[in-house]
C-alpha cells in the first residue's frame, strides 16, 4: 500500500464564522484548498503551494489543527491528511486550474461542516481550538 501525505489549509475570513473551500470537479465534492505533497516539498511548502494554485491567494499557514488518515482499499493507498490553520497573505481570488477546481466559496461553518464532515467536532473545534506546533527543521 503506498503512503500519500496530502496537506489542506483552514482559511477563515476575519470573524472565524466562515472557511474558504473549493469544489473539486474530479471528485464532485468540496474541500479546503490541499492537495497531494510532492517529491522533495516540505508539508508547508505543499501546503502553500496548494492554496495558491486552488484560490490564487497566498498565504501563511500556521500550526496543525488536524491529522487524519483514511486506507483506501480500492486503489491501494495510506492517505494522511495534515490541516493547517492558514491566513490570506496576499494574491487574488482565482481559479487557475478549472479543470480542477470549479467554485471557490466561503461557506458558513455549519455548511462547511454539512459539505466537509471529516473533522471530529466539526470545524467549529478546529477554528476555536488550539493548533500543534509545525516546525520544519530542514535537511540535515
Amino acid at each position: 500500500m503506498k503512503r500519500v501525505d496530502v496537506v489542506y489549509s483552514l482559511i477563515t475570513d476575519i470573524t472565524n464564522s466562515k472557511i474558504l473551500a473549493v469544489y473539486n470537479v474530479d471528485r464532485s465534492s468540496w474541500s479546503l484548498p490541499g492537495g497531494a505533497v510532492e517529491l522533495g516539498e516540505s508539508l508547508e511548502q505543499a501546503a502553500l503551494r496548494e492554496a495558491k494554485e486552488e484560490t490564487g491567494f497566498d498565504v501563511k499557514v500556521y500550526g496543525i489543527v488536524a491529522i487524519n488518515e483514511c486506507r483506501f482499499e480500492s486503489i491501494s493507498e495510506h492517505a494522511v491528511f495534515f490541516t493547517f490553520k492558514a491566513e490570506i497573505a496576499g494574491g487574488e481570488e482565482e481559479i487557475l486550474y478549472p479543470e480542477e477546481i470549479s467554485e471557490i466559496a466561503w461557506l458558513d461553518i455549519e455548511r462547511a461542516d454539512e459539505l466537509m464532515p471529516y473533522y471530529k467536532g466539526g470545524f467549529g473545534e478546529l477554528v476555536k481550538g488550539k493548533d500543534i506546533t509545525y516546525f520544519n527543521q530542514g535537511v540535515k
